[in-house]
C-alpha cells in the first residue's frame, strides 16, 4: 500500500515568460521550479497554491485566475510515498516577485527555460503547461536523478480528467 500526499505547484505566465523560483533549501535544493508545495489539513488545493506562491514568491493572485493545466505523479524506486502534484497557471498577479527564505524568484522567457538546472522531468511535461494544454504524468525515479517510466498525455479538460477517475 502507498501513501499519497497533494501538492501544488504554479507558474505565472507573462508576454511569453514564466516566473520560475529557485529552491534555496529543503527538497528539490538548487532546482529552478514554479512555486507550491504541501496541501494542508482542513485547506483546498486552491488555498494552498495561492498560499505557497505568496510565501514563496511575495506574488498574489486570486483562486478565480488560477487555472489547473495539469496533474502529476511522482514515484520513486524503494519509497511508498506518491507524490499527487496539480499544476496550475495564472496570468492576472499582483506584487513584485520578491526573494524569499525559500526560493529566489526569475522570469525567464520560453525560450530561455534552464532546463538542465531544473527536475528531469520537467522538460517532458512544461511544454503542455507553457502552451495552456491540459496533461496527465507519471514520473518513476530512481534516486532523484534518473528517470526509470514515465507517461504523459494531452487531455481535453481536467474536470473530464478528475471525472472519469472517480
Amino acid at each position: 500500500m502507498s501513501l499519497k500526499k497533494l501538492y501544488t505547484l504554479v507558474f505565472l505566465k507573462n508576454n511569453g515568460e514564466v516566473l520560475l523560483g529557485l529552491k534555496k533549501r529543503g527538497f528539490g535544493v538548487n532546482k529552478w521550479n514554479g512555486f507550491g508545495g504541501k496541501v494542508e489539513i482542513n485547506e483546498s488545493i486552491i488555498e494552498a497554491a495561492v498560499r505557497e506562491l505568496k510565501e514563496e514568491s511575495c506574488m498574489l493572485v486570486q483562486p478565480s485566475d488560477l487555472r489547473n493545466v495539469g496533474h502529476l505523479e511522482f514515484t520513486f524506486e524503494g519509497d511508498r510515498l506518491m507524490m499527487d502534484v496539480r499544476v496550475f497557471t495564472a496570468s492576472t498577479f499582483e506584487g513584485l516577485a520578491t526573494e524569499t527564505e525559500e526560493m529566489i524568484p526569475k522570469w525567464y522567457k520560453f525560450q530561455d527555460i534552464p532546463y538542465d538546472k531544473m527536475w528531469l522531468d520537467d522538460k517532458y511535461w512544461f511544454q503542455y503547461m507553457l502552451n495552456d494544454k491540459f496533461f496527465y504524468a507519471t514520473f518513476h525515479y530512481q534516486g532523484f536523478d534518473k528517470i526509470l517510466e514515465h507517461r504523459i498525455e494531452e487531455l481535453e479538460s481536467m474536470e473530464s480528467f478528475y471525472n472519469n477517475r472517480k
